[in-house]
């Protein structure tokens, strides 16, 4: 799936996703699966008082905006500066202040959760967070609803991406980026390539394989090949089976690491050759280190993401906020997005506008994957408040004790 990448020397990808959850809950896993009595005492676990109310919107006299994203999820120019959000300010009057301040979902959660509940004004005016991170804002009442007057250009959203299980219709999020979890292998160690994630568990590879820190990612595919649909409602016991291969290959040394985004420091460095990694980082490698890399969806099929925009409970900058979600639902200004980052674009008609900017954009199916890559790829369904604490202090034992 690999492709030569345009002369522009700032085209890279970085793909985030949610990194390792900190948890201290004891274990709950019995067996192959997760006990009713873990799930209860999850289930029973205090979520708080009253949703808190949205701030006033102040946009109509505060012509600015903070920005909260990842690191390198934004065209950047050799000076430093964003050319796409230099332009939305140009058209807009509205001045943003851009911070990566997103290193992990769960971190970001953990500064910012007392001022939400409170509905405080975390400093940001929108943020942009996963799948599963959002749907746990919007289940605790710490987004806004988005006006859609705001946002002509939603139309413009991918339409498998509007009915999500956590955000039906998109009312509290739209999607920034998204991209697949799969398998990468270096070329030159692992001439004969991969096909399944059991191919990582190839004696011949052990103690050189990554995996990610990301449970919905890692399991996941483990899940999948697996057989299970992790996208409708697997069971306990089909959770604990993989959590049982994954602590038995992480016991037995044949996984070296286990890392969020540093992994691919891993792949460039030789600790390991092989691993459970996100789509677009696999460019990046090639473009700094070398055409060394092949990244595949196994046959068991990968996972797939996205990162959201949402708008927190106590922003009063709605307005402006929905002015730049806006802005990047413009199908010319995506295409120069998802020329820079490389990854999928949820904007219809981007594919189009970036033929202009790089022809073999357009093929590549890590950016604008067609209905037979897509076919391939499940994405993880959202788990309830007791599962997610549950499954989550499983994956986490087994990541303390690696």
């Amino acid at each position: 799936m690999s492709r030569s990448l345009p002369e522009d020397p700032l085209i890279r990808s970085l793909v985030v996703q949610a990194r390792r959850a900190q948890l201290s809950r004891r274990t709950m896993l019995q067996g192959a699966g997760i006990g009713a009595a873990a799930l209860t005492l999850a289930a029973c676990a205090p979520s708080g008082g009253g949703k808190p109310s949205p701030a006033e919107d102040t946009s109509e006299t505060d012509k600015t905006l903070t920005w909260a994203n990842w690191p390198l999820y934004l065209d950047t120019d050799d000076d430093g500066n964003h050319p796409t959000l230099d332009q939305f300010t140009k058209e807009t009057g509205i001045a943003v202040d851009y911070r990566e301040d997103v290193e992990d979902n769960e971190q970001f959660y953990s500064k910012v959760k007392d001022q939400l509940a409170l509905g405080q004004d975390i400093g940001a005016d929108t943020v942009c967070l996963t799948d599963w991170m959002v749907d746990r804002w919007i289940r605790l009442g710490y987004t806004q609803t988005l006006d859609d007057a705001n946002i002509p250009n939603k139309k413009n959203l991918e339409p498998s991406l509007l009915n999500v299980d956590f955000d039906e219709g998109r009312t509290q999020s739209l999607p920034w980026q998204g991209g697949f979890a799969g398998i990468c292998w270096n070329k030159e160690e692992v001439p004969n390539g991969l096909r399944s994630v059991s191919d990582l568990w190839d004696p011949a590879l052990k103690g050189r394989v990554g995996v990610l820190s990301e449970m919905r990612d890692t399991l996941g595919l483990i899940m999948l090949e697996q057989g299970v649909d992790i996208s409708a409602d697997f069971t306990d016991a089909q959770f604990g089976a993989a959590i049982s291969i994954f602590e038995q290959k992480v016991k037995s040394g044949q996984i070296r690491n286990i890392k969020g985004n540093s992994y691919a420091e891993d792949l460039a460095n030789g600790d390991t050759i092989a691993a459970i990694v996100w789509s677009g980082d696999v460019t990046t490698l090639n473009a700094e280190n070398g055409d060394k890399w092949e990244f595949a969806i196994p046959d068991g099929g990968g996972t797939i993401w996205n990162d959201n925009f949402l708008v927190p409970v106590g922003s009063p900058r709605k307005t402006n906020a929905e002015k730049l979600i806006d802005f990047y639902y413009d199908p010319e200004i995506a295409a120069q997005v998802a020329a820079w980052v490389n990854y999928i674009t949820p904007v219809v008609g981007a594919r189009e506008a970036a033929e202009a900017i790089d022809p073999s954009l357009v093929d590549n199916q890590l950016i604008f994957p067609n209905e037979e890559t897509l076919s391939k790829v499940k994405r993880f369904r959202s788990l309830t408040p007791a599962e997610d604490q549950a499954y989550r202090s499983e994956f986490q034992r087994v990541l303390l004790g690696a």
